[in-house]
């Protein structure tokens, strides 16, 4: 037999799947059962189908290296899924949804009234430091109050099984696109198991990205105009804005295809002539949406986007200026953001943060670097950050002078020790540890996906998910055991 759970060794971690050795846990038991009923060459089959659908369905991202310049590779995927209990996952969707609901509120004050600040909460000193703040934006605030309409959290369990939120992504999130595909080719490669479980689906997140986009439009009407604003070809997400624009039937634009006419609303160019747009999902980041008002070179955005925008003749999802939220430093703040505004406990916690900015907090850093991850305040996608257990003296000694030539811009957690899931090397299964992104989607109501990306890191011990890095993904699985036939 190829797969054999008792040799699945994972003593002192903990794992989605597999309790201790040898014994599934309980929502895991058909898969699991079904799995050791493989062969080595079911098991070869079954990786070659999945491989197979992701090469027809064109399944690609784009990595950049200094040896070859920017190249699509296919998608790395695991053949083994991951499953959560939706028992778990009701309580793990209430703490997103209280989260983004805070969040969003944190914005708006941020950009009118700032009582969070005047009340002392949170100090005026990291706003007046902060990068993704943008004056531009002061006095405006878009349809329900939202500025990240499109959010995706990063969520982790510590090798006790709790579960933490890692970072919040609020500019431009990516990567549901993926988790939408997984699906896709689970259900080609494991159809039997679909069959087995009650496994709550994902593939209405298109549908509803599509509603809550058009309920932001200030058209009311039946079909508003939806584009998506994309940087274009070479972009490492362009699969991905393709893929969402196609599915909604929305239009793929970029920056060019788009004018700002002197009524102040935003137009598409087309065949018949000038077409008005209602909303943008724009995948471009703030400094290069408008050259009028931020990046003056800038050729991937719209000249007087922004100004149509406040002067509230097409919406922007997510709104300039909600990256002000996505910073590692603001994250260690959350707690107190959403007892603030809804008076409320976090129901999810967040990993403990040292702030290196606090004189008492970088001192701990400093003398402690060795047992630390170091994260610059706005980095995304894995980069500039220190994994101090795994990185030589001189790498500690770099960021000691990074950390106190800039402290504001970096924080500090204790390195968890990430779960871990049974994932095909060859055909055996190993534990390989794994995170996993929800996404949420904010309009008059707060949606979040059923499951969401779960990235592994493929290779032997590491805790770098990246796809960027040597990661890959596993479809996500919530089952519904009281459900189940």
């Amino acid at each position: 037999m190829a797969i054999r759970w008792g040799n699945y060794r994972v003593k002192g971690l903990h794992d989605e799947l597999i309790q201790t050795a040898g014994k599934p846990r309980p929502y895991a038991q058909d898969l699991c059962d079904y799995l050791k009923g493989l062969s080595d060459k079911d098991v070869n089959e079954l990786k070659a189908a999945a491989e197979s659908a992701i090469h027809v369905m064109g399944i690609t991202f784009r990595v950049y290296t200094e040896e070859e310049g920017s190249i699509d590779r296919a998608w790395p995927f695991d053949i083994v899924p991951r499953l959560i209990d939706k028992s778990e996952w009701i309580e793990i969707e209430r703490g997103l949804k209280q989260r983004i609901k805070a969040l969003n509120m944190f914005i708006d004050d941020l950009y009118n009234d700032q009582k969070i600040i005047k009340d002392g909460v949170f100090p005026a000193s990291m706003l007046k430091k902060s990068k993704n703040f943008l004056e531009e934006c002061r006095g405006f605030s878009p349809a329900h109050g939202v500025w990240a309409h499109i959010c995706g959290s990063d969520l982790v369990r510590d090798n006790k099984g709790k579960v933490y939120v890692l970072e919040d992504n609020l500019r431009v999130p990516s990567g549901v696109s993926y988790m939408l595909e997984n699906r896709h080719v689970m259900k080609r490669v494991f159809p039997e198991m679909f069959e087995k479980y009650s496994i709550m689906p994902v593939d209405d997140y298109p549908s509803q990205l599509y509603d809550m986009l058009a309920e932001i439009s200030p058209r009311k009407i039946e079909e508003p105009e939806i584009v998506v604003l994309t940087p274009g070809i070479y972009n490492s997400a362009y699969f991905e804005h393709a893929y969402l624009a196609q599915q909604m039937g929305a239009e793929l634009v970029i920056g060019s295809d788009l004018v700002v006419e002197d009524d102040d609303c935003v137009y598409m160019r087309t065949i018949n002539g000038l077409s008005r747009v209602d909303v943008i999902y724009r995948r471009v980041d703030d400094w290069f949406i408008d050259p009028e008002v931020f990046e003056p070179d800038s050729l991937l955005g719209v000249p007087g986007i922004i100004r149509a925008w406040k002067a509230g003749n097409v919406a922007l999802a997510n709104a300039p200026g909600s990256g002000v939220a996505d910073d590692k430093v603001v994250y260690a703040y959350v707690p107190k953001i959403i007892q603030y505004y809804l008076g409320e406990e976090a129901i999810l916690p967040n990993v403990p943060t040292y702030k290196c900015n606090n004189k008492e907090e970088r001192e701990y850093v400093l003398e402690n670097i060795a047992d630390m991850v170091v994260k610059p305040a706005n980095e995304s996608g894995g980069y500039g950050m220190l994994m101090g257990p795994h990185a030589s003296a001189s790498e500690h000694e770099k960021f000691r002078k990074l950390i106190i030539q800039d402290p504001r811009n970096y924080v500090a957690q204790p390195m968890l020790t990430l779960s871990t899931a049974p994932t095909m090397v060859g055909t055996k299964v190993e534990p390989r540890h794994l995170d996993l992104r929800p996404f949420i989607l904010s309009g008059k109501e707060v949606n979040v996906t059923m499951g969401g990306l779960t990235r592994v890191a493929l290779v032997k011990g590491s805790m770098v998910v990246n796809s960027s890095q040597g990661g890959g993904s596993k479809d996500t699985w919530i089952v519904d055991m009281e459900g189940d036939q």
